[in-house]
């Protein structure tokens, strides 16, 4: 009768399984793709493991190689991803939202949730043509309190000082631009001043030359936000005075969108 698998085998296995997503998630950051002596440099882990992990990965279909015998992501990764991403109910409700808004103002429309001390793009609409293309992604991160759609949810869960006091802990916020605020009491005035008027700015607070107006979206509560819609644009072709002047129709196009 065959041996039951100790504690010390279970152990073992949820390692191998730990370093096979840490090769995933190391190679879904490189568009180009990377050789296996690359990958052990980049994961620090030991070549056979690496090796062991990619051939794990291409027997599901989730990495290949390419002509030159570099590791990819699969096509069965893509293709699960676009699945998951296309069927979530917030893109089939956002989606048309962030097409009305582009086709309007020419510019790029994000829609971004909160996860940590993050925003998470999870849907981006660029400009069909006329335009500067920003480089932000789906599925990109930036710091909450550097960003329009950041600030705009941040507004809605952190009301006094002692609450953005609390959220930053013991953090040294990141100053991305000279205009980002970096002290706890910068970030609350600019909280408050989200929530008095209705809608947050970016006026290039997380990168330079770019700036933006973002507002929360309720979708499934009239209370809790499900994220927030920014309109961002290059700042020297269309200043922030001009997003700010068109927020009256912004609130519009979501408003019809979510009625």
């Amino acid at each position: 009768m065959p041996d039951r698998p100790s504690a010390t085998d279970g152990e073992e296995r949820l390692v191998g399984a730990d370093r096979v997503l840490s090769v995933l998630v190391e190679l879904a950051g490189l568009s180009h793709g990377a050789s296996l002596d690359e990958m052990v440099q980049r994961t620090r882990s030991p070549k056979a493991t690496v090796h062991r992990a990619l051939a794990s990965l291409r027997r599901a279909g989730l990495a290949k190689q390419d002509a030159r015998g570099h590791y990819i992501l699969g096509d069965e990764f893509l293709r699960l991803a676009f699945a998951h991403h296309e069927a979530r109910p917030e893109h089939i409700r956002v989606r048309p939202i962030l097409d009305r808004l582009s086709e309007r103002f020419s510019e790029t429309i994000h829609f971004a949730v909160l996860d940590g001390y993050d925003v998470v793009y999870r849907e981006k609409v660029d400009p069909t043509s006329g335009a500067v293309r920003l480089s932000s992604t789906i599925g990109g991160r930036n710091p909450a309190h550097s960003t329009g759609v950041g600030k705009a949810l941040l507004a809605t869960r952190l009301h006094s000082l002692a609450d953005v006091e609390a959220w930053i802990g013991d953090r040294t916020l990141e100053q991305r631009t000279p205009r980002t605020a970096t002290s706890a009491p910068e970030l609350h005035r600019r909280l408050a001043e989200t929530r008095e008027r209705g809608f947050a700015v970016d006026d290039q607070e997380n990168e330079a030359g770019i700036n933006c107006v973002a507002v929360p979206l309720y979708l499934a509560s009239p209370s809790e936000p499900s994220g927030a819609v920014s309109v961002s644009a290059v700042a020297y072709r269309t200043p922030l005075a001009d997003l700010i002047g068109a927020i009256d129709q912004i609130h519009d196009i979501i408003r019809e969108g979510t009625s």
